[in-house]
């Protein structure tokens, strides 16, 4: 059976709370990483990831690499956990009786909109408050608000647009590009024998390194962009 939706799907209530597919979900690749970080932080594999990942990162923050490390380093390995787990067997495949139809189990996490909105509403707090901190708040303000000439206004009213866009484009990216991809492995699992399906599963599973390297890469520069003064 072919099940396809854009929104996440309430499987129960806990205290008038909505507990859907993806949350279930969320919360498995969270438990994940905490296992991760617990019990591989020493080994070799790991320390290598993150080695390589914090010079990756130190080429674009430079000296202030480490401060932010801990958030960018999390940011790309909960969205390739959570990329990665929407094409583990059962996710989407694994249904439950509700009412006169079902719906799956699991979700894929980042196929929620709900996610990818909620790290870039994340990541935006972050730059922002990076800004203000390493400029000033009267500094970085200038960057939007600059009352020179006619011309200095416009510019300035088109950084704020371009600022808040930011969310925009951080979510959809990721959204649409992950939920895009379940959807064409669904399909071409429903209508060709599976097999069919393994060079696009191979296919996903690079786009989901891509996507989680795009938003933490994206994410490292804007924070440098935000930290750096005009001259």
């Amino acid at each position: 059976m072919l099940h396809i939706s854009i929104k996440a799907e309430k499987l129960f209530d806990i205290f008038g709370f909505p507990v859907t597919n993806s949350l279930i979900a969320t919360e498995i690749v969270l438990i994940a990483f905490f296992i991760l970080a617990v019990w591989g932080k020493n080994h070799f594999i790991v320390r290598w990831i993150t080695h390589s990942l914090y010079s990756f990162f130190e080429t674009i923050l430079h000296d202030k690499t480490a401060l932010f490390f801990p958030f960018l380093g999390s940011l790309f390995l909960f969205i390739i956990f959570s990329n990665w787990f929407g094409l583990l067997p059962g996710v989407e495949s694994i249904f439950l009786k509700e009412g006169r139809g079902s719906i799956p189990l699991l979700r894929g996490t980042t196929a929620d909109l709900n996610v990818p909105l909620a790290l870039a509403i994340l990541t935006f707090i972050v730059i922002q408050w990076s800004g203000i901190k390493y400029v000033g708040l009267r500094q970085y303000l200038k960057k939007f608000i600059n009352l020179k000439n006619p011309m200095s206004v416009f510019v300035g009213f088109l950084e704020i647009i371009s600022e808040f866009s930011k969310i925009i484009s951080f979510a959809f990216r990721l959204f649409g590009n992950i939920f895009a991809g379940e959807v064409l492995i669904a399909v071409i699992a429903f209508l060709i024998p599976i097999l069919a399906s393994f060079p696009f599963l191979a296919l996903e599973i690079f786009v989901g390194f891509i996507q989680a390297l795009v938003f933490s890469m994206l994410t490292a520069v804007f924070l440098s962009t935000a930290m750096a003064k005009e001259h």
